[in-house]
Order: C-alpha cells, then sequence, then structure tokens
C-alpha cells in the first residue's frame, strides 16, 4: 500500500474516533498515534492534515490536536432566489442525462465517448510526461492557443493557423461560438433530430430555437429556406458528417444548396465536426468550411471523441470579421486552455501513435458497430435500425408506436442499461418514438446483453399498449 492510501486510510480511523468524541477532546499526539497504528510520523501527519482541512480537527501549535466543532447553522431559506434567478434558461431534463455516465456496473449504451481501452493511454501518458516536463508547462500562452498546435489542426480545414481558436472541448466551444454570433432572444435554426448538447448550449446563451427536418441525407434544404425566411435567423447549427444521433452525412448536393442559403440569407452555418476522424466505412466527406471562401461557415473540431474525455481540447475555426470577434471574446472567457493540456494535444496529434490509434480505433469501433446492428436486427420488429451508419458511434432505432421512450429509458436504467431517450434529440415533440443506442463505450457482450435487456423492455411496453 502507498504512502498516500495508508495516510487516506488512517484519516478514516481518525475520523471515526473522533466522531466519538467531545468537542475540543485532544487526539494522541502523533508519535503516540505512530506506534498504535503502525505508521511512519509522516504518515499520520498527513492523515491529521486531510482531517484539517475538511475542518474537522483543528491544530494549536505546542498544545496538540483537537476535535473541531461547527456552529450551528440556521436552516437555510433559500426561496428569495426563486425570484432573483427567473426562468431557468437550460432544460435539466437534457442536461441530467446528457452528463450520466452511470457507475460500474452498468451497460453503457447512451455514453458519448470510448471505452478506457479504446483510448491510446499509453501514448497520452507519455505526451503528458514530456509536457509536464516542459518551459511552457505552468506559463500563460497565447489566448488563441499554442501556434504549432493550431497549425495542426488547421490542416484538416485547409485554414491558416490564425483562423484557429483553442478552446476547452467541443461542448464549451458551442456554448461560446452561439453566445458570440448571435444576440440573446435571437433564433438558432437546428437540424431535427440534432445533438442535445447544441441545444443546451443556444438555451444558455438565451438563444430561440427553431427546428428544421433532415432525412438520411442531411438537413432538407427546402425546409432550410423556409425557415430563413420565416424566422430571419442568422445562425444554423449543423453536423454534415455522421450526424449525431441519426449517422446521416449531408449529400453533395444539399451542401451546395446550404452554402447558397447562407450566402443568400447572410447567415452563419455552424459546423459541428465532432466525427471528423470517425469514419468507418471510408473517410467522412471534407469538412464544409473547406467549400466555402466567404466565411459563411464556422467550424467546431474535438479531440476528446477520439482520444479521451479528459483531453478538453477543440478548436473553432473561422475566417474574417467573425474569426477576430470570436478570438477577441475569448479573452472574456478563460485567457487561454491550460498549455499542459495543449503541449499534451500536440505531442499526440505530431507522434507516430496518432494515425496508429486512429487506424485501431476505427477497426475496434467498426467490430462494435457491426455487433450492434446484428443484435438490434435480431430483436426486430420491437427494435428498427433506421440506416447502419457510415461512421461515428451511434445507432438511431425506432421502437413501436405507443411506447413511452422517457418510461423506457427510465427502465432501462433500472436494469443496469443506460440508452438515450430519443425524445431529447428533438427540439419539439418528436414524429415518432425512438432510441438512440451509442456503441463506443460498451464490449461486445455488453452489448449483447444490453440490446437483449432493452428488446426484453420493448416487448412488454409494447404488448400493453397495443
Amino acid at each position: 500500500m502507498n504512502d498516500d492510501n495508508r495516510a487516506a486510510e488512517i484519516a478514516e480511523l481518525l475520523r471515526r474516533r473522533a466522531e466519538t468524541m467531545a468537542v475540543g477532546d485532544r487526539l494522541p499526539g502523533v508519535r503516540q498515534l505512530s506506534r498504535e497504528l503502525a505508521a511512519s510520523a509522516a504518515t499520520v501527519s498527513a492523515a491529521l492534515a486531510r482531517l484539517t482541512a475538511l475542518g474537522l480537527v483543528r491544530a494549536e501549535p505546542g498544545r496538540g490536536t483537537f476535535v473541531a466543532g461547527r456552529r450551528a447553522q440556521p436552516e437555510p431559506d433559500y426561496s428569495w432566489q426563486s425570484q432573483a434567478l427567473g426562468r431557468a434558461r437550460v432544460d435539466p431534463r437534457r442536461a441530467g442525462r446528457l452528463g450520466a455516465h452511470g457507475g460500474a456496473e452498468d451497460i453503457q449504451l447512451s455514453w458519448g465517448y470510448t471505452a478506457a481501452e479504446l483510448q491510446p493511454t499509453e501514448a497520452l501518458r507519455a505526451q503528458a510526461s514530456r509536457a509536464v516536463r516542459s518551459a511552457r508547462a505552468w506559463s500563460m500562452v497565447p489566448v488563441a492557443g499554442l501556434p504549432d498546435l493550431r497549425r495542426v489542426l488547421a490542416a484538416d480545414y485547409d485554414a491558416e493557423p490564425g483562423d484557429v481558436l483553442v478552446v476547452p472541448g467541443g461542448q464549451q466551444a458551442l456554448v461560446f461560438v452561439l453566445r458570440t454570433l448571435a444576440e440573446p432572444g435571437d433564433t438558432v435554426l437546428v437540424e431535427s433530430p440534432s445533438y442535445p448538447g447544441a441545444v443546451l448550449a443556444a438555451q444558455a446563451a438565451g438563444l430561440e430555437l427553431a427546428a428544421v427536418p433532415a432525412d438520411l441525407d442531411g438537413i432538407r434544404p427546402d425546409l432550410l429556406a423556409d425557415a430563413l425566411e420565416r424566422t430571419r435567423a442568422r445562425v444554423v447549427y449543423l453536423q454534415p458528417g455522421c450526424a449525431n444521433p441519426t449517422g446521416a452525412v449531408l449529400s453533395p448536393e444539399r451542401r451546395a444548396e446550404v452554402l447558397a442559403l447562407a450566402a443568400e440569407h447572410g447567415a452563419f452555418v455552424v459546423e459541428d465536426d465532432w466525427a471528423r476522424h470517425l469514419g468507418l466505412d471510408g473517410p467522412t466527406p471534407l469538412p464544409l468550411l473547406t467549400e466555402d471562401p466567404h466565411g459563411h461557415v464556422v467550424s467546431i473540431a474535438t479531440l476528446t471523441k477520439v482520444v479521451a474525455p479528459g483531453l478538453r481540447i477543440a478548436a473553432v475555426v473561422a475566417r474574417g470579421p467573425a474569426g477576430e470577434r470570436l478570438r477577441t471574446a475569448r479573452i472574456a472567457e478563460d485567457m487561454c486552455v491550460p498549455a499542459l493540456l495543449q503541449e499534451t494535444a500536440l505531442g499526440l496529434l505530431t507522434a507516430p501513435a496518432w494515425p496508429r490509434h486512429l487506424k485501431v480505433l476505427r477497426s475496434r469501433l467498426t467490430e462494435r458497430r457491426d455487433a450492434m446492428i446484428d443484435h438490434v436486427r435480431a430483436h426486430g420488429p420491437h427494435l428498427r435500425l433506421t440506416h447502419p451508419p457510415r461512421g461515428g458511434i451511434h445507432l438511431w432505432v425506432r421502437v413501436p408506436e405507443g411506447v413511452d421512450t422517457a418510461a423506457l429509458a427510465g427502465a432501462a436504467q433500472a436494469a443496469g442499461v443506460l440508452v438515450g431517450d430519443g425524445a431529447h434529440y428533438f427540439v419539439d415533440e418528436p414524429p415518432a418514438p425512438y432510441m438512440r443506442l451509442s456503441y463506443s463505450a460498451a464490449s461486445e457482450p455488453q452489448i449483447a446483453e444490453g440490446v437483449r435487456r432493452l428488446a426484453g423492455l420493448v416487448a412488454e411496453r409494447a404488448e400493453s399498449s397495443a
């Protein structure tokens, strides 16, 4: 057992002892405790320091360590906050499900990140070890990000390094971009169904939402044109490649139509390029930004999906005055992403291990996707796959009419399976009952068992509603 674990163990023992003592009672001295607990004086002192930090004991130099007391506090009255806060912007139902990742005993078919065994852990450790020894590790870096990292991130977008802004993760990038490009009360158009995190980001920015239906070829340009005319929106949120949750890819014809509509209406297209490296049946299409010379497209790329949830590194790519405004606004956010994270990301992206990791990741995700498709199809008609996705990490599954998807998701969680309630992926009422199943965070045996349990629950509800 290492020293930290031993100190934690002793701290817990002393905490229990302190609970049996009166406030002001003196604990035994460090030497006595060392003999009693067969631990070094340093370990005992570390344990006492933990309890002191928690306010459970107090040290008085020259006198000893005493059980601390907490002043009695009146029963809190938070009723005033309800009036002061006003109406909540962010939908707590979407926010709660988006942040839920369950426990070790749950089968994770909802998490939007990769399983630990699919992450480049050793490469990350190696790069982080190098980064922590860098002279820049704890220093202030440019607000827009390390120049070398911006240069690497710009390559996928045929952009200049000066067009790139490094931000702490894709979700933060969404909130930041929407808040900067639009004013509170403005309308943002969102393809439907869409990523719930984008809905939350728009809500957090005080924006109104209007949904535009999408199909297997992405957002429908005819309906987008109507929505732009009706709402006068100046921001459109899209996922042109491997959309979450459907896996839809914006067709070449529609890409051109979307850009033409943006130019006609003077609108920005916020391109969420989260699946840039997750094409499973071939590479994903080039970013929409590469076809837009006039600055209508603002792209967001993230590393967390293909590396690890804790590597909170994303990029915003924007040209023209909009890019300048975004870079200026970053100063008001958090000054910069920590140099240590940026150095680690830069080392990983430029290491020989990076292309090897992507190749292995795509291969293993393909195996899991195909396994999940087979299991879903085996449980038809209660589970019906809308179409096999060409990339990404999700399946969009239809369940029978009359099934309450919120209740189904709750029942699945009670049965140890986490799934996505399809209703959360629509701004308005869903046109049909869907569930989102993710194959990136579960093993193939877990996928088989999770789909089996879910199908059983769907069958029960379908029969009861028939």
